[in-house]
């Protein structure tokens, strides 16, 4: 019954996994339709020839300090509840079995 129960975590695990992928993959799909430009600029009017652009790169933004630090402090914290927890489901077991025997 334990192995049941450990394959069928796991496997909620995995399905719990999929399914945040899949949530997250229409975006990381996402894409702009491109459409051609037909050769040879159409009508009696000469094609335009292509304006070299000058592309400026600013960077604003991110995430400042202090967010990372609660979110780091968060999984800490969480990190050692779920330690306690399985800490005491564990020596809860094995008193109950050293109890029986």
């Amino acid at each position: 019954m334990n192995r049941i129960r450990r394959i069928a975590v796991t496997v909620a695990g995995l399905a719990c996994a999929w399914l945040a992928l899949a949530a997250a993959s229409p975006a990381a799909f996402a894409q702009t339709a491109m459409i051609p430009v037909p050769p040879g600029g159409g009508g009696d009017y000469a094609p335009v020839s292509a304006v070299p652009t000058i592309t400026r790169v600013i960077v604003a933004g991110g995430m400042p300090g202090w967010q990372i630090a609660l979110i780091a402090i968060g999984a800490a914290l969480f990190a050692a509840a779920s330690t306690v927890l399985v800490y005491r489901t564990l020596a809860a077991r094995r008193g109950a079995v050293t109890a029986t025997a």
